[in-house]
């Protein structure tokens, strides 16, 4: 029996893991989560119901009530706000209890699945046989998001960018529910001096690699 195809990519934000996975999705025809808009839904609709984002109880019930149809239309959650919103919650132990069945779920599918996000190969799918730790130096990770942020009409400096990102990644790294740590299993991807076919295509060889062991 083909044991199922579950590809883990975990990694800091914009490091490039999030279009990677949904491209490697793509390409071998499988179901794709980012989880980490699980996490954007929780901290978007705790901020829309006028919730304080340290309100653990509250946090808790907002992602025990999610449902995947939140995800059908993402737009409200690829805002900066979002962002920084997703790292708050995500600290939260109650709030990844919540969503952990949700995942495990998702990457249980016959066939396999690829998820996205900072626990996939630790936590989510320990036994998954490809996994991808994606990263990139702040510097660039900033860039990148704060390229993607303007050019959608969300004015931020650089400047400010590469202080969100230092932020998060020493709240994330820090994180006691579910610290940002690299499975021992994984593969790490820098992705610094890569454009995104590169990383791409270094990413596919890593996972054709993991298949054939």
């Amino acid at each position: 029996m083909t044991r199922p195809l579950v590809i883990a990519v975990d990694g800091p934000a914009a490091s490039g893991k999030g279009t990677i996975a949904s491209r490697l999705a793509a390409h071998y025809g499988l179901p794709f989560l980012d989880t980490g808009l699980l996490y954007r839904a929780v901290g978007v609709d705790m901020m829309s119901g006028g919730r304080d984002l340290s309100d653990a109880r509250a946090a808790e019930a907002a992602a025990r009530a999610l449902t995947p149809d939140r995800l059908s239309d993402p737009s409200d959650l690829t805002t900066g706000d979002a962002g920084e919103a997703a790292s708050r919650v995500a600290g939260i132990p109650g709030v990844r209890a919540a969503l952990l069945e949700l995942q495990q779920a998702f990457a249980r599918q016959p066939g396999g699945a690829v998820l996205d996000g900072r626990d996939i190969g630790t936590v989510i799918a320990p036994d998954a046989p490809a996994k991808l730790f994606v990263t990139a130096s702040p510097e660039v990770r900033a860039r990148r998001r704060w390229m993607q942020l303007n050019e959608r009409g969300d004015l931020i400096t650089y400047e400010a960018m590469l202080a969100d990102i230092l932020r998060r990644d020493e709240r994330d790294a820090g994180s006691g529910a579910a610290p940002m740590v690299q499975a021992p299993d994984a593969v790490v991807l820098d992705t610094t001096e890569m454009d995104i076919e590169a990383a791409f295509d270094a990413a596919r060889r890593i996972v054709e690699a993991a298949r054939t062991r």
